[in-house]
């Protein structure tokens, strides 16, 4: 649990950076968009079939898993952006 806070919160934060969020989100909202963005990037991987059952995916601390969570959170951060 603690080890998807921390990723949460450091993908969350990059997302924020890229998207230009990242006074405005603070640490919890960092982690709460990181993990969503873990779960959005999760599926997107799975429908270009690169998620689950590939080689180093499965784990939430490897380089791919860490990538889709960062383009998951982007992704959440720009919807979010065209909301408000």
């Amino acid at each position: 649990m603690l080890l998807w806070v921390v990723f949460g919160g450091i993908a969350g934060w990059l997302a924020s950076i890229f998207v230009g969020n990242d006074p405005g989100l603070g640490i919890l909202g960092n982690i709460l968009v990181g993990i969503a963005g873990a779960f959005v990037g999760g599926w997107i991987a799975d429908q270009v079939d690169m998620g689950a059952g590939k080689p180093g995916v499965e784990r939430p601390t490897s380089i791919a898993s860490f990538l889709w969570a960062v383009i998951g959170a982007v992704i959440l951060l720009l919807a979010a952006n065209l909301i408000v």
